[in-house]
């Protein structure tokens, strides 16, 4: 196994989230499979969200999630992030700091309030695939 690469999110504001991804974290559209299923890419990654069935909540229909990360390459590069999504209003839950492994991160969270982590970890960023 090579890191994660795939990440399936069910959210009950499909629309405000895809243009999260897009629009904030940068990602494209790699499929949209239907109005009710998009995924999304960096170029290394897959993230998919599903619209959550109509009277369930994406919590009931399974949705549960501590939070999931978008590394970063440098120190400089997670300040620039947190710079550019607080300017942009979103919900930040924390300023950057710093982890006793050498880490560096801050939490923000989605329109449907899943917890994103950008991060740098010294013994992952920098690496690029292809």
């Amino acid at each position: 196994m090579n890191g994660l690469r795939h990440l399936a999110l069910v959210v009950d504001n499909l629309e405000e989230c895809e243009a999260f991804y897009r629009e904030i974290i940068g990602m494209e559209v790699l499929n949209r499979a239907s109005d009710n299923l998009v995924y999304l890419t960096l170029g290394n990654d897959n993230l998919s969200l599903g619209r959550a069935k109509r009277g369930k909540g994406a919590a009931d229909a399974g949705g549960t999630l501590d939070h999931f990360g978008f590394v970063v390459d440098s120190k400089e590069e997670l300040e620039a992030w947190y710079a550019f999504m607080r300017d942009q209003d979103c919900d930040l839950m924390d300023a950057p700091h710093d982890h006793q492994d050498g880490a560096r991160s801050f939490h923000v969270k989605d329109p449907a309030g899943n917890v994103v982590q950008p991060l740098y970890h010294p013994a992952i960023s920098g690496q690029r695939f292809r």
